[in-house]
């Protein structure tokens, strides 16, 4: 897997497959070539992708997380979303 992480936070936004492509401008990120969805808040700037990432919580979830490069550990602001 690949993560997508934020600079000023090291929370985990996305876990992407190892073989779906990533690019990174100062804009954006592209996820996938065909692109499957850019995200316009995090760019270059201000997150760190990580790739070959084998020890991802298995009940990941964005924002549920941090990570500083190697290790895990949970957020503890982060709030489960309430169900329906």
């Amino acid at each position: 897997m690949k993560t997508i992480v934020e600079k000023s936070t090291k929370l985990c936004k996305y876990l992407i497959a190892d073989d779906v492509a990533i690019t990174a401008t100062a804009d954006n990120i592209t996820v996938g070539n065909p692109p499957q969805f850019i995200i316009a808040d995090l760019n270059s700037g201000n997150t760190t992708i990580t790739e070959n990432v084998t020890n991802a919580p298995s009940d990941w979830v964005g924002n549920k997380y941090k990570l500083d490069g190697t290790t895990w550990s949970a957020n503890p602001d982060y709030v489960e979303p309430e169900e329906e």
